[in-house]
């Protein structure tokens, strides 16, 4: 059976199918619905239910939807109708969103590099297909055995449609990275389906452009990066990329030759420690210190894009907000894990996006 699905103030109706959840129709059906996790634990996706029944979905963190509001409102990432329905979501146009439908495809373990200690670059090659996306994100992937997806962000150029790359940290108890670490083999296939995410770069307006990227969070800043060179765009160009040593610091020569290369490009490696290298000569500090150091706290006309947990996202807005940024002008992709569901990652009522 299939329902209709009203969104507003969109008014646009998508068709969803009884065991298909609404983010999914939606996205698939090239409509953009607000989400980050995919997996009921971060709440961004949480819409009011004007009209109709819905089934809210087990997946749905108590802390994501309280007890109260599953009255009123669901999750679209886990929630599934059992009726006609009309939702409200808190969605505007954006005029630099391309909203590519998100589409299912079959991929081939072409090459595995070890990029830090915990860090596994993954190059798939697509079958017979391309992937059209936005820089900044990320994919849906299915690992044998496991019943939900795991997100990963595509970390190449979207010039390049047919090889994806994705970086992937080893998460401690995490079945899916853990996976891929031990057991993932080139010339193994896996399905995946993309692309997914609101993480883009705004091109409308020619501000320059500041990039914060921790552990393989770095993956997003990477691809966005690599299309502004690749597009020859001029506005000024900031990465700062945080780890904790030297030997976790990957893609730093790409970066080191992208700053010689490109005028506009400044590359600021930054290391927190703890395990810090005698040889380093950079700063130190975790990232959003380094990057208030180096900008001697001035980050005003900026458009800030950050990627990577929870507690290091929350620090830069902290760091940005006090540099005369505003909401306006940043934007975030946080990674969540089940460990963050019960973590204090409510937004602020005073702000729409952060």
């Amino acid at each position: 059976m299939t329902y209709e699905v009203t969104i507003e103030p969109l008014g646009v109706t998508v068709e969803v199918d009884e065991d298909q959840t609404i983010l999914d129709a939606a996205l698939r059906q090239g409509v953009y619905l607000p989400h980050a996790c995919g997996h009921g634990l971060c709440g961004t996706c949480k819409v009011d239910v004007l009209e109709g029944d819905v089934e809210i979905g087990d997946e749905a963190s108590p802390f994501a939807l309280m007890d109260f509001e599953r009255d009123e409102k669901c999750l679209t990432c886990c929630s599934r109708p059992e009726s006609d329905l009309v939702i409200e979501a808190d969605v505007e146009e954006e005029p630099d969103a391309a909203n590519i439908p998100v589409r299912d495809f079959a991929g081939k373990v072409v090459k595995l590099e070890k990029l830090t200690p915990r860090i596994m670059g993954v190059f798939i090659e697509i079958e017979d297909d391309e992937l059209v996306f936005q820089s900044g994100q990320y994919a849906n992937l299915h690992i044998p055995g496991l019943n939900t997806p795991r997100p990963f962000s595509m970390a190449q150029s979207p010039n390049e449609k047919t090889i994806l790359e994705f970086d992937v940290a080893l998460i401690p108890g995490g079945e899916g990275t853990t996976w891929i670490h031990n057991e993932m083999q080139v010339g193994d296939t896996l399905r995946l389906s993309a692309p997914y995410g609101h993480f883009f770069l705004r091109r409308s307006d020619d501000k320059p452009m500041v990039f914060f990227g921790g552990g393989s969070g770095l993956a997003s800043p990477k691809s966005m990066v690599l299309d502004l060179l690749e597009s020859g765009d001029t506005r000024k160009i900031i990465l700062y990329q945080g780890a904790r040593n030297l030997e976790e610091l990957y893609y730093k020569g790409l970066f080191e030759e992208l700053d010689t290369k490109h005028d506009n490009f400044t590359y600021v490696p930054g290391l927190s420690g703890p395990g810090i290298e005698p040889e380093w000569d950079g700063p130190t500090g975790f990232i959003h210190e380094v990057a208030r150091e180096h900008m001697g706290g001035k980050f005003e006309g900026y458009r800030a894009y950050m990627c990577g947990p929870p507690m290091m996202i929350d620090a830069c807005i902290t760091m940005l907000m006090r540099a005369r940024l505003f909401e306006k002008d940043m934007f975030m992709e946080k990674f969540y894990n089940a460990a963050d569901a019960g973590a204090d990652n409510k937004k602020s009522p005073l702000f729409k996006n952060i």
